[in-house]
């Protein structure tokens, strides 16, 4: 006779937990490098991104999509049983997440002094979205690491960063062109699926929501709120204006939507 897994309250024992949280923590793993993966090889097979890039977004991409292949490494090492390898990498990640930082920043920096940011997004927002979006991730990681003695809290954490992450990836599969001026409103939806999935997975399984979800999605709303705040108005825009001072991003307006490419 089938047994069923769940109590009379409808909450898994917590002895079963380990294995189906090992299972669910590495599925979102998963989903996170089938959805970059799908993002960008969409963009290349559609013309919208070349290897003649300049080298500073070759370097993000690789940097950025690195730490991703991290993040499912480590989750198949935990899946695994490796708990001294997933503690080895843990460190190599900790070094990997200082290189996002550089590169991040350079990133952006260097699109917005060049005056390259991408036509549904105003130099303003972009500059709010992309840099504010990279110091989540970052609090939100760090503090992971921080917890790294409190599983719960680390690996919720650590999922939550890495949703702070994915704009980028999301934007690409969605047609932001058609969602101007609301394209950073459409994008950030996409960005509690994994925060809520959790919600929802801890609710189903334990009865109740682990905390540490909630500092997650707190975190990403705040975000959001700060991006819209100045990525609107005149601090977005002096932002810019220091950024780009003498360079050729200096000549277009921050608050102004850059004109369409022109059609192939």
């Amino acid at each position: 006779m089938a047994t069923n897994v769940f109590d009379v309250r409808g909450v898994e024992p917590a002895a079963r937990r380990p294995t189906r949280d090992h299972r669910f923590f590495l599925a979102i793993a998963i989903a996170v490098v089938l959805v970059n993966v799908a993002a960008f090889s969409m963009q290349a097979a559609m013309g919208r991104s070349t290897f003649a890039a300049p080298w500073h977004v070759h370097l993000h991409a690789i940097v950025f999509f690195g730490f991703v292949t991290l993040y499912l490494c480590q989750n198949i090492l935990v899946a695994m049983g490796a708990l001294r390898w997933h503690r080895t990498l843990g460190w190599i990640s900790v070094g990997w997440m200082v290189a996002m930082a550089i590169a991040g920043s350079m990133a952006v920096a260097m699109l917005v002094r060049t005056g390259r940011v991408p036509f549904f997004f105003t130099p303003a927002y972009f500059l709010a979205m992309d840099g504010l979006a990279l110091v989540t991730f970052l609090a939100l990681a760090g503090t992971a690491v921080r917890m790294r003695r409190r599983t719960e809290w680390h690996r919720r954490l650590m999922a939550s960063a890495m949703s702070a992450i994915m704009g980028p990836a999301f934007g690409r599969l969605l047609p932001l062109p058609l969602l101007i001026p609301y394209a950073g409103l459409a994008v950030f939806p996409t960005l509690l699926a994994i925060p809520v999935a959790g919600a929802i997975y801890d609710r189903r399984t334990r009865g109740a929501v682990h905390p540490a979800w909630w500092w997650g999605i707190g975190a990403l709303t705040l975000t959001h709120l700060l991006i819209e705040l100045c990525g609107r108005g005149a601090l977005g825009a002096a932002a810019v204006m220091a950024l780009s001072a003498g360079m050729p991003g200096a000549t277009v307006d921050p608050l102004a939507y850059p004109p369409f490419p022109p059609l192939p």
